[in-house]
């Protein structure tokens, strides 16, 4: 391993998660393990590229050297991003099953237990079935989730880069609600969310922010498609700050007109699942029990809306197609795993059909403390109400001293969040 002072994590972070992993490869009786997720990559070794197309993975034996499979062309993000010393890269015109089988040979694993990610959306089946039909002589057996189990709980470390994210979660959001007014598309509110969100020190998300209007807003995953927002509408915001790959989302409503009987009924149940959730979260509850104090306050209106979803997912390291870690864990009834310290979550105790026809939502980015549950946001729950068209406020010039970037998170600065203020915005009342 390459020790060096450039990368997200200090060197220590990398070797313990690299220990924990060996030692549950040990307990399931593995030589090895080839891991394609990317998510998993950057866990194990900084390693990110949006070439992820492409075949890659990490080889880890249980004793010797890790050593990674790439593209050609990507091996210089390994040079440069990584701790990993060993290579095996193959060109366009080459074979990557072929290479990574060769190099199982190479460097001693042809008769041993090899763990490969079946699950993994970046290891087909085709090629799932070239491995099993080249590497003959050894035992190749799935271990999906091995990686994930150490990404459960985040480490004091990662919780600082996730402040990070979440300073430019909590920028996008206000530059949003500030955007948003009768006449202007919802294109334009989600260029005044990516602006800020940037500006902010953030990275392109795993997903742009989802913006929707009036009767879109009851569209499952639509966002901005050139609408034009009208008088009276509401505008439905949901957005995914990003730093180093891991992310932070929260949920907000803007409504264009009154705060009409049934919308203020939506916004108080939403407002109490967070204030019950949050007064009684922590390490020892069971998933369903979180799932139960938020399906359970939502769903008690008499205003048409229901929680069509789960109440919520882990999130944390995310590549496209999706920021959330709701493999990992999904907050649904019937799951009695056990919330942990250093566990984080959206929650989201959003409203789908208000009055037949309208989704709304507050939500948040919680983690598992010692003894409860803190969020990583500052921002009002509550809705955003303006009475008619006001010129559209901007976010504030984001301060330098707000988010500095770590040369290695050995000395992360002053993570967003941290002094406990919100991003200097305007946001309309």
């Amino acid at each position: 391993m390459r020790r060096r002072d450039d990368m997200t994590f200090p060197a220590e972070e990398y070797e313990r998660r690299l220990y924990e992993l060996r030692q549950r490869m040990e307990q399931r009786l593995l030589d090895a393990v080839v891991i394609t997720d990317p998510e998993n990559l950057m866990y194990l070794t900084d390693y990110q590229t949006t070439g992820y197309s492409f075949f890659q993975a990490l080889v880890v034996p249980l004793e010797d050297e890790p050593f990674m499979i790439t593209r050609a062309m990507e091996e210089s993000n390994v040079i440069e991003r990584t701790w990993v010393e060993l290579t095996r890269p193959y060109s366009d015109t080459g074979d990557a099953i072929q290479m990574l089988v060769t190099s199982l040979h190479e460097f001693g694993l042809t008769h041993k237990s090899v763990g490969y990610e079946r699950n993994s959306y970046y290891f087909p089946a085709y090629q799932q079935d070239r491995i099993r039909t080249s590497f003959l002589d050894g035992h190749l057996m799935d271990c999906f989730g091995i990686v994930e189990e150490g990404r459960r709980r985040k480490s004091p470390a990662e919780i600082e880069v996730m402040r990070k994210a979440a300073y430019a979660t909590e920028a996008g959001m206000c530059a949003g609600i500030a955007a948003a007014q009768e006449g202007v598309t919802e294109n334009e509110i989600a260029a005044e969310v990516c602006a800020a969100m940037f500006r902010a020190g953030g990275e392109g998300p795993a997903v742009w922010p989802y913006v929707t209007s009036g009767p879109r807003t009851m569209i499952g995953h639509a966002t901005f498609e050139g609408r034009t927002v009208e008088p009276g509408e509401h505008v439905f915001l949901e957005i995914g700050g990003c730093f180093r790959r891991y992310h932070t989302a929260m949920m907000r409503t803007v409504l264009l007109g009154d705060l009409t009987p049934s919308m203020q009924k939506a916004q108080e149940r939403m407002q109490l699942a967070l204030k019950e959730l949050t007064s009684v979260m922590r390490p020892g509850m069971t998933v369903s029990d979180v799932d139960g104090i938020v399906r359970h306050i939502v769903s008690d209106n008499d205003i048409g809306a229901r929680l069509v979803t789960r109440a919520g997912y882990s999130i944390g390291i995310a590549f496209p197609p999706s920021w959330d870690e709701g493999y990992i864990i999904s907050l649904m009834p019937g799951d009695f795993s056990i919330l942990e310290e250093g566990m984080t979550f959206h929650v989201i105790p959003w409203m789908w059909g208000v009055d037949g026809d309208k989704t709304v939502g507050i939500s948040d980015t919680l983690r598992i403390t010692e003894d409860g549950c803190e969020s990583f946001f500052t921002l009002d729950k509550e809705f955003s109400v303006k009475g008619g068209p006001t010129p559209t406020s901007r976010l504030a010039p984001i301060d330098p001293e707000r988010f500095t970037a770590p040369a290695s998170a050995g000395s992360p600065g002053r993570g967003p969040g941290g002094d406990g203020d919100a991003p200097d915005a305007e946001v309309p009342a």
